[in-house]
Formats: C-alpha cells, sequence, structure tokens
C-alpha cells in the first residue's frame, strides 16, 4: 500500500488549495503576493487510513506602509468638527531612516498635566505653609 499521506493548504475560501505536500513540511510562506488585510490559512490533511483533519489559523497581512491615525479611534461616536492627523510610514529603503515623517505626533497624556499640576499645587502649599522670613538672612 503506498503512503497516501498528503497536506493540502488553502488560502481564504479558496476552493483550490495552493500547496500540496507530503508530511513532514517546511515551506516559506510569502505573504508579498497576498493584498494587506486578515485572511484565514486552511490547511487540511489527509492520514494513511484517508482520515481527514482540518485546522485553520487567522492571520494579517501587512506589508504595505504603516498607518497612525490620532484623533479618531475604533468605533467612537463623534460629532461636530474633530482634527486628525494621519501618518503613514513604511520601510521601503534599507539604506537610508528618514528621521522626518517617522514619528507620529501626538498630544501630552491626561496623567502627565494631572501630575505637574499635583507637584506645582503641592510645592506651592508648602512654600506657603512654611515661609517664614526670619529662616533667610539676606546678604544686603
Amino acid at each position: 500500500m503506498e503512503n497516501q499521506r498528503i497536506i493540502k493548504i488553502f488560502l481564504d475560501e479558496d476552493s483550490t488549495p495552493f500547496a500540496e505536500f507530503s508530511p513532514p513540511v517546511k515551506f516559506v510562506f510569502d505573504t508579498t503576493k497576498i493584498p494587506d488585510g486578515k485572511h484565514q490559512l486552511k490547511i487540511v490533511a489527509k492520514s494513511t487510513n484517508g482520515t481527514e483533519g482540518i485546522k485553520t489559523i487567522p492571520f494579517e497581512v501587512r506589508n504595505g506602509p504603516s498607518i497612525a491615525v490620532v484623533g479618531l479611534e475604533d468605533n467612537e461616536v463623534v460629532g461636530e468638527q474633530i482634527p486628525i492627523t494621519i501618518n503613514a510610514y513604511g520601510s521601503e529603503r534599507k539604506d537610508m531612516f528618514v528621521v522626518t515623517g517617522s514619528e507620529t505626533p501626538k498630544a501630552i497624556p491626561a496623567w502627565v498635566w494631572a501630575l505637574l499640576v499635583s507637584f506645582s499645587a503641592f510645592a506651592l502649599y508648602y512654600f506657603v505653609m512654611y515661609w517664614d522670613q526670619q529662616l533667610y538672612k539676606s546678604f544686603f
């Protein structure tokens, strides 16, 4: 009896496999030919006695530039006019790094402002409560 073990690999909902192998297999999966977005790899393996096993692996391809958006979150409810900053940067050139446009500007977080105000309020409180003219001698 010949070896009937086979592994078929499908991409998304395609009915024809893009690869067929005899196990064990090791291959390089080239994602540059797949459009960016969510995809699913379906692996169907057939054993020697003809029993099939199926495994699906969801994954996301991002070969294009990374896109950062400041000012609008996923599923956010908005009204009126909102300022939005969009930046896209990728790694097209390996020999040169461009600093301009490499970082997306973001506002200072609210917790930093709260910490700064708290520290300033404590310093002012300490100065008002413990300032005494006799503790400081003038050179004049």
